[in-house]
């Protein structure tokens, strides 16, 4: 049996490096709250991202969470169902409703031809989410929100290092969330950031980050423990000065699955978007059971059985977890591309140290 392969892998900082930098903070004791790592990863990030203002987080979830307290959102937030749950998740903490809307054929994105009808009284914002790092449809989305008066709030877990026109997807709306997870392009084990776009948002996030403490002894409003601390913002920092090859790497990837799987009748494979700079953090594909002969879950059984561990990401819709499921807009009739992609997408293995000839093993399973 072939050693097992799975979705993604993260690449490791140098041990030596990270052994020189935990010493640092051993010797310093200041281990957590804001300290010289955590600074320095935040203006590193800033200038890396082209962003204004970032303001780390101990996860990506707590990050979404305190962007909705941050802009005061209530009431209703139209969202998209094709997305990991942690989008309406963060919604529901806040005591909010999330509105699900349908997604493009193209891009798996919001469609924001749809929005418009399901906006109401109580809404407050969008929550778009750049799937797979594809940019959203910025234009159409500020449009909306801007007549409304809505807010947006791009979740941005996939986006990390994204450009489109050469500018940085993290600078739309009025704020946008980084997730730093383990299975990210750019990952941190565990972490998350907010980026904002001036200075006394950045304060408001930081102190709500903190338990709302504005001083030693005033509090400011109820804040929530998420601080990064120093031994996670120290990884973040070596992993910062090789991101750019860990992206070529992976895009070195992405094109040998695109050549290989080529014509392969009944797969959808998608090619990268004109004036987009991408972070190829996942390489979905489409199998349609008409044309391929078997499911996209039989294709998944397939491959687990020959220790390959794809992902159906996202399988299920969020809007059919029995959380949700019972929710208006959660109804299947008005996420008909939603349910048609969530039954077919498939994630293939991707990551820098992805060896060849396992690229070339999985691809001459799926040829047949």
């Amino acid at each position: 049996m072939e050693n097992p392969i799975y979705v993604t892998q993260p690449s490791l900082p140098s041990l030596p490096e990270y052994t020189q930098m935990l010493q640092q903070i051993w010797e310093s004791k200041h281990i957590a709250n804001n300290g010289p790592f955590h600074k320095q990863l935040e203006t590193e990030l800033c200038n890396y991202l082209q962003v204004p203002y970032i303001s780390l987080f101990s996860n990506g979830t707590l990050a979404l969470i305190t962007a909705l307290q941050a802009l005061r959102i209530t009431g209703e937030v139209i969202t998209t169902p094709y997305s990991f749950v942690a989008t309406s998740h963060a919604l529901h903490w806040n005591g909010i409703k999330p509105v699900f809307c349908d997604i493009n054929q193209t891009d798996f994105n919001i469609n924001p031809d749809k929005i418009e009808a399901l906006i109401t009284p109580k809404t407050t914002a969008i929550m778009p989410v750049h799937v797979y790092g594809n940019p959203c449809n910025k234009e159409k989305i500020q449009h909306i929100a801007d007549t409304y008066g809505l807010k947006v709030i791009y979740d941005a877990a996939h986006a990390f290092g994204v450009f489109k026109n050469d500018e940085s997807l993290l600078n739309w709306g009025d704020l946008s969330i980084l997730s730093f997870h383990a299975t990210k392009t750019f990952n941190t084990v565990e972490g998350g950031a907010i980026v904002c776009h001036d200075a006394k948002m950045k304060e408001r996030i930081d102190h709500l980050k903190n338990f709302g403490f504005t001083s030693e002894t005033t509090i400011q409003g109820i804040g929530i423990n998420a601080k990064m601390n120093e031994l996670i913002a120290s990884y973040g920092l070596l992993q910062l000065k090789n991101i750019d090859i860990e992206i070529a790497k992976r895009q070195e990837k992405v094109n040998l699955y695109r050549n290989l799987l080529e014509g392969t009748k009944g797969i959808t494979i998608f090619q990268d978007i004109l004036n987009v700079r991408h972070n190829y953090s996942y390489f979905p594909i489409l199998i349609n059971k008409q044309q391929f002969g078997k499911t996209r879950d039989e294709v998944y059984e397939i491959l687990k059985k020959n220790n390959i561990f794809a992902r159906r990401y996202f399988y299920p819709l969020i809007s059919q977890f029995p959380a949700y499921s019972g929710l208006p807009s959660a109804n299947k009739e008005n996420l008909t591309t939603a349910s048609q992609i969530t039954e077919q997408v498939l994630c293939l293995p991707l990551y820098a140290e992805l060896e060849n000839q396992n690229i070339e093993r999985i691809c001459k399973i799926l040829n047949g």
